[in-house]
């Protein structure tokens, strides 16, 4: 059996420890505070992001340099046969489509998954991939399957305040500020490629009944047979804010019996979009590995 490499980048919330753990390599995202490079959770931790977005610093993202990036599938390649590298979602990064390009030059060596994914549903591929791995799956085929399941989740997310959209021209100064006077909290969704509106609501509180309420619609109407056969997973994420976090985290559980909730950071690049204060819900199906 081949030795296949998992590879992935920082927006699937995997930490540099957690991936020693998992047994998978992290690429770290780079990220400009100021005109300075910073790479995430090396040289750039959560709270040390949050303190400069805090204090109105000039942040931008970034993607993995093409040098980096080969240079890591070499070294990687002197140990593993093959490769299975997961990037966040073209959508949402050129990150995606410039591994694509690269892996041309390595003959399926190196087979790059555009899943659609971010966060925490770009962890579940991971794990997925792992799984399919172990289960004796190529690279070719691990990503084959991926891919195929790629619209198989939601991300639900409400923001603490609009002045990130604003600032990054999502919605205009004037829409900004009837928002904050009106105390409205939107509800963004990714549903594939790119973050989208879903929903406004009149404060956190509605705000978050308005995702309980899509999470359960998904399970109950994209999902059912899924959920039936025990597929679907929730998950919980945030920006920055634990303690309210773990509040929310009790009330899906309060929604969901007998749903595991796992509850992670959100991705910096995803943070850069919405501010401190957010918060978010997933369902993403796991790949049903004993069916394969």
């Amino acid at each position: 059996m081949k030795k296949i490499a998992i590879v992935t980048d920082s927006n699937s919330g995997i930490t540099q420890s957690k991936a020693k753990d998992m047994g998978v390599t992290v690429i770290p995202m780079p990220f400009y505070i100021n005109e300075e490079l910073f790479l995430e959770d090396v040289t750039l931790s959560q709270e040390q992001f949050y303190q400069r977005l805090k204090e109105d610093a000039d942040i931008s993202t970034s993607q993995p340099s093409p040098g980096e990036v080969l240079d890591l599938w070499n070294k990687l390649l002197e140990e593993y046969d093959e490769i299975v590298h997961i990037p966040m979602s073209s959508g949402l990064s050129a990150s995606c489509e410039t591994a694509i390009v690269l892996a041309q030059e390595f003959d399926g060596k190196v087979q790059v998954v555009n899943n659609q994914r971010i966060s925490v549903t770009q962890k579940r591929s991971v794990q997925d991939a792992l799984e399919l791995r172990d289960a004796g799956k190529s690279a070719a085929e691990i990503k084959e399957i991926l891919e195929a399941e790629k619209m198989e989740s939601s991300i639900y997310i409400t923001l603490e305040t609009l002045k990130y959209l604003k600032k990054g021209g999502r919605i205009t100064p004037a829409a900004a500020a009837i928002g904050t006077v009106l105390n409205l909290k939107p509800v963004l969704q990714i549903q594939g490629e790119k973050l989208d509106a879903f929903s406004k609501s009149r404060g956190k509180k509605q705000a978050k009944k308005t995702m309980l309420r899509a999470i359960k619609a998904d399970l109950e109407n994209r999902f059912p047979e899924y959920e039936k056969e025990g597929l679907m997973e929730l998950a919980a994420a945030y920006t920055g804010n634990l303690e309210e976090a773990m509040e929310w985290k009790k009330e899906i559980e309060e929604a969901f019996p007998g749903k595991e909730i796992q509850m992670d950071p959100l991705s910096l690049s995803v943070a850069c979009h919405i501010g401190h204060g957010a918060l978010a819900i997933t369902c993403t199906k796991r790949v049903d590995v004993e069916k394969l």
